[in-house]
């Protein structure tokens, strides 16, 4: 009887062993990506950075009193070139966007030191960001020229507020900043103390440090990670979310559900009220969000990790966007988001990202037939967005240098039982530990991904402490980048 159970329980382990051993097998990786036609955008301004922070530090040993008339010339400075702006249709290359940029900077830099006029910079820059939407309505987005100077005034003027905002403290950053109020006739409700309309487009950034992967691994890096569609309904006034989740593919939520998740920032976009086919169809919107809704409640629609936005039958979440309104026949993303960097498209096709010509969430900002309505984020928050943008930042300067994700290729077996076990949830509508259309292999490498940017973060977070002990200030974003480095390095 021993025996015939020692015999059992060998065979047992030797299946067991067997099993395993088969499990282990890696499958092909994927093929490493060729060079992009195109370079992404670098600033290329390391000097002039450390110049300004020269001048923050030489400011601050200033008393405000005595910098205030200074700051009224500089806001003098940048109104006037803003009133310009105003009045003339201006190409991307005209001067007047370089001198627009330069003064908001050097403005930023005494506000840094002296916030009492944050409130009325805030404004400016949302005055900034129409105008330069509205000029580009006839620019040519696809050329480098135009992207580059959107991104420059928008991006670059996101950036000089937000370096304010980290250096007056928690109690000097709003929550809830105006955009422009963007007229529409769709069914309404009010969230966090904003009225959003049916069709309106949120645009948010997640906590995750994928989230941060997918904001900054693109030519344009940017802030933003995720994108949904709002509905309202015509008669109860309710909301839900349209979304695309990687775990569930095309979901619907309420608003309670949808803040739930975490979100480090939220953007609340608008299609313009002069577009003609808003003057044909001012519903167009609401239409769109019915259309989106339909979809998603009677379809199920799998995420689109190979990030194809020219196949409808997945959908990654700006896809839901894109494909709803292109439905109605808008086509949002006027200038296509684009991958170029051998080492992030390695990175991103090890996650099973096929195309690299798409449409990333932070760009759709940039498209001049859309206009920024409000934006939500706080002191907290916004620390969280700026530590986890320095160490993808860093991490993804090691992609271009060669280096490529792994995995701890011992757990490949229990991840691909755990895919088999989420293939059978799936068939029931729900989630399993392994996402829909992700791989076991592409599972280990997001763990391991997240975990090295975690430990980086640790270290990065008590080397900009010490940066604030040793300076007096918060480190601006170029000097966390420089920290980052260091962490990832220990």
């Amino acid at each position: 009887m021993k025996s015939r159970l020692s015999r059992r329980f060998f065979t047992a382990v030797v299946v067991l062993v067997g099993l395993y051993t088969v499990l282990l097998i890696p499958g092909a990786e994927p093929p490493e990506p060729l060079p992009g036609d195109k370079e992404p955008f670098a600033w290329d301004r390391d000097e002039y950075w450390s110049h300004l922070e020269a001048q923050f530090r030489e400011v601050r040993t200033v008393s405000c009193a005595d910098l205030a008339d200074e700051i009224t010339d500089r806001f003098s400075a940048l109104e006037k070139s803003l009133m310009t702006m105003d009045t003339a249709a201006l190409s991307p290359s005209d001067t007047l966007f370089e001198i627009i940029e330069d003064r908001f900077f050097n403005l930023s830099v005494l506000l840094a030191a002296c916030p009492e006029r944050l409130a009325e910079f805030i404004e400016l820059f949302s005055r900034l960001r129409k105008n330069v939407k509205n000029q580009s309505v006839v620019w040519v987005i696809e050329s480098g020229l135009a992207r580059d100077r959107i991104y420059r005034l928008l991006y670059g003027g996101r950036t000089a507020v937000e370096e304010i905002m980290m250096q007056a403290g928690d109690l000097s950053v709003p929550e809830i900043v105006s955009g422009t109020t963007e007229p529409s006739i769709t069914p309404s409700a009010e969230i966090l103390g904003v009225k959003i309309h049916s069709g309106d487009i949120l645009v948010s950034r997640g906590g995750a440090p994928t989230s941060a992967l997918i904001a900054r691994g693109n030519d344009y890096p940017g802030n933003f990670s995720h994108v949904a569609l709002v509905y309202v309904d015509s008669l109860t006034h309710n909301v839900s979310i349209i979304e695309s989740h990687i775990e569930k593919g095309v979901a619907v939520a309420d608003i309670e559900q949808y803040l739930k998740d975490t979100k480090l920032r939220v953007m609340v976009l608008r299609l313009r009220a002069d577009l003609p086919e808003m003057r044909v169809n001012p519903m167009l919107p609401h239409r769109t969000a019915q259309y989106a809704l339909h979809r998603a409640q009677t379809e199920h629609i799998p995420y689109d990790f190979a990030m194809d936005f020219e196949e409808p039958s997945k959908l990654f979440c700006s896809e839901v966007i894109s494909n709803a309104y292109g439905y109605m026949g808008i086509g949002l993303w006027a200038g296509r988001s684009h991958i170029s960097s051998v080492g992030v498209k390695a990175w991103l096709a090890a996650f099973g990202v096929e195309h690299f010509t798409t449409q990333e969430p932070s760009d759709l900002e940039y498209d001049p037939q859309l206009q920024v309505v409000a934006e939500w984020r706080g002191f907290e928050t916004l620390y969280k967005d700026r530590l986890d943008n320095a160490v993808v930042d860093i991490m993804l300067e090691s992609a271009d240098r060669g280096e490529r994700l792994g995995y701890d290729w011992y757990l490949l077996p229990v991840a691909r039982i755990a895919k088999v076990y989420s293939v059978v949830l799936n068939q029931f509508d729900r989630v399993g530990p392994v996402p829909e259309g992700m791989d076991a292999a592409a599972a280990l490498r997001n763990e391991w991904f997240s975990d090295k940017h975690n430990k980086t973060k640790e270290k990065l977070l008590l080397l900009a402490e010490k940066f604030r002990e040793t300076n007096g200030y918060s480190p601006p974003y170029w000097e966390l980048i420089k920290l980052a480095r260091k962490a990832y390095a220990l």
